[in-house]
């Protein structure tokens, strides 16, 4: 149940939130000492997701890691970092540099039951290479399914403490990012409807597709979208995994209260959110605990190139919130600072008796 009491710090509204909150600009040096931990890399030919923290060094770049850490934990809860000349790498460096990079915001965790620790966020609808288990004519759009396609994402949160995002290449049009303040969300709701606030802090039955979370003995699980633990925020959300566990027969049925409250909270989050267009090299990090992310629908043009691509990192930073009894379910550790989130590699599903 909710304390109905509004809730300070991160909260912002996108139409008055000033970018000195939440961009920083990398300089000459900044540049050049990547280039040089890059090129460090590639001369040991090293594999990606073998590169330790200490094959990526960046000196000098302390100062400009501990603010990220602290703006996205205790700050506005997302910083975008400006200056790579993207169009200098390819994206194969382009993806090293953000692999070398999150190693000193954090630990990197696995975001596919298939082993994915650095996805590529692009439209794959027309790859007939591609499946996704839940996209079937009779079932919901699965999340991966909407992810990689031209079409609007709706606002949710990715199972880690912060997603780190690299734009490679932008779409012909289209495909603003948006983000949103939870913690905003929450006051909002607090002061129109205190009675939606207070289902929000109830248990809400999610999907765990196939395709993403591997093999659970139950494909779904129980969580409150709004929870606090110890004066710390935290929301856990997506409407499409909520959609989905409607499938499963032993899953209660949505109240009228639930959809509603879902219905306002994303009425909200369009009212308070920021449109925020990626440029090429522009690197994004947010807090899933206190920050929504979502995107416009896009067009893309690849035969001119123009077709949008980023590359997405799944972090654990060191300064990292308690959460509440019971979050285990969907972040393996509940512990401020453990390394946690993620998807398992492999679940075993007990053996027939």
């Amino acid at each position: 149940m909710s304390a109905r009491q509004p809730i300070t710090g991160a909260a912002w509204y996108g139409g008055t939130l000033p970018a000195a909150a939440w961009t920083r600009s990398l300089d000459r040096d900044h540049v050049a000492t990547l280039d040089q931990a890059l090129a460090a890399v590639n001369s040991r030919k090293l594999p990606t997701l073998e590169i330790a923290r200490d094959d990526f060094p960046l000196p000098g770049f302390a100062p400009l890691v501990a603010d990220l850490q602290e703006t996205i934990e205790n700050g506005c809860g997302f910083v975008r970092l400006t200056g790579i000349p993207a169009e200098r790498y390819s994206v194969e460096d382009l993806r090293r540099m953000l692999w070398g990079f999150g190693t000193h915001l954090g630990v990197a965790v696995n975001q596919s039951a298939g082993g994915e620790w650095i996805g590529e966020v692009r439209d794959e609808s027309d790859d007939d290479t591609k499946s996704y288990a839940e996209n079937g004519p009779d079932k919901v759009k699965s999340s991966r399914a909407r992810a990689r396609s031209s079409g609007p994402l709706r606002f949710h949160t990715d199972r880690c403490d912060v997603i780190g995002l690299l734009c490679a290449r932008n779409s012909l049009s289209g495909g603003i990012s948006k983000l949103a303040s939870s913690v905003t969300i929450h006051n909002e709701i607090l002061k129109r409807r205190p009675d939606l606030l207070d289902v929000l802090f109830q248990d809400f039955w999610r999907s765990r597709p196939s395709d993403e979370d591997g093999m659970y003995e139950h494909p779904y699980f129980a969580l409150p979208v709004f929870a606090i633990e110890r004066g710390h925020f935290t929301s856990q959300y997506s409407r499409t995994y909520v959609e989905q566990a409607q499938e499963y027969p032993g899953v209660p049925p949505l109240t009228a209260a639930q959809v509603e409250a879902m219905d306002l909270l994303a009425a909200v989050a369009e009212e308070v959110c920021l449109h925020a267009p990626f440029a090429p090299g522009d690197m994004q990090f947010v807090n899933n605990h206190i920050v929504y992310h979502g995107r416009t629908a896009y067009a893309d043009d690849r035969a001119s190139g123009r077709s949008r691509l980023l590359l997405r990192l799944w972090l654990s930073p060191p300064n990292t919130r308690p959460l509440p009894r019971g979050f285990e379910e969907a972040w393996h550790s509940i512990a401020p600072g453990a390394v946690r989130g993620g998807i398992p590699l492999k679940r075993k599903v007990p053996e027939p008796a």
